[in-house]
């Protein structure tokens, strides 16, 4: 594939999704994309999405396709201007998804901008921002992160998470002990009497609403960008993507999908030009 080659059918899907105000959007709609961008996005003639479950923002299971959320309202509006059926992939963290990239079983995926699986796969800007943070005890003497960096502190995770991978960079003297999951790790953190529990803030919140004697700390270690991942080599894949996330946030489309699955309190990320 040539350099110019891709550069054309990158264009060609940035027109595709409408990205110049209405008058294009409606054009867009009536655009059959490039078969030669379909076929490099979609090369089995079906869209494979990957949805992680284990972050409740972006993906809770059930519904009639066994998952929903904006994760899986956004693999299906790809598809839809795309024109090809959407196959959901389910996973319960995002460790797993990497797990499925590595076996070539899925096309897209909506996961963490993170430095590390930068390498394996491009990232569209993001969509949606949350928060890293931490879930400790009522009786903890903990009340801000900064105070957990210390030896001798536990600190469960999600083995492969974007917050397993950014506080395996920063922490300097507290132990991280590593779950299959996000919700193995909250479990974890209560029966073995760990300092904390990392994770997705609304995740802590729901947990720590369901069994009582547990607090979520109100400020964060990171701020976690979730974006659009396409597997290293697609880049006019990327492009198409790319420039419908762009459209999905400019829309509202993001917005309501958030409010649907309950998460109010989720972010909507600024446009990418910003």
């Amino acid at each position: 594939m040539t350099r110019d080659w891709n550069r054309r059918l990158a264009l060609g899907g940035l027109a595709a999704v409408g990205l110049g105000g209405a008058a294009m959007a409606q054009g867009a709609k009536a655009m059959k994309p490039d078969p030669a961008l379909v076929a490099q996005l979609a090369p089995s003639g079906r869209l494979r999405a990957a949805i992680n479950a284990g972050n409740v923002v972006l993906a809770q299971k059930g519904g009639p396709q066994g998952a929903k959320g904006p994760a899986v309202d956004i693999a299906n509006e790809v598809g839809k201007r795309l024109g090809v059926p959407v196959e959901l992939l389910t996973y319960d963290s995002s460790g797993m998804v990497v797990s499925g990239l590595e076996k070539d079983h899925w096309d897209i995926a909506f996961m963490a901008i993170d430095p590390v699986r930068a390498a394996q796969v491009g990232f569209t800007a993001p969509y949606v921002i949350i928060e890293g943070t931490y879930m400790v005890r009522n009786d903890s003497p903990y009340n801000a992160v900064a105070e957990l960096d210390q030896p001798g502190r536990k600190i469960a995770t999600g083995q492969g998470s974007a917050y397993d991978l950014y506080l395996t960079r920063v922490l300097k003297n507290a132990a991280l002990v590593r779950s299959p999951t996000s919700e193995s790790a909250i479990v974890q953190f209560q029966a073995e009497n760990l300092d904390a529990a990392g994770g997705v803030r609304q995740a802590l919140v729901q947990a720590a609403s369901a069994k009582p004697g547990y607090r979520v700390l109100p400020d964060s270690f990171q701020r976690i960008e979730q974006a659009v991942a396409i597997p290293k080599g697609r880049e006019a894949a990327l492009a198409y993507v790319a420039a419908v996330v762009e459209a999905v946030k400019a829309s509202g489309f993001v917005r309501a999908s958030l409010d649907r699955a309950g998460q109010a309190e989720a972010m909507v990320a600024p446009p990418a030009n910003r």
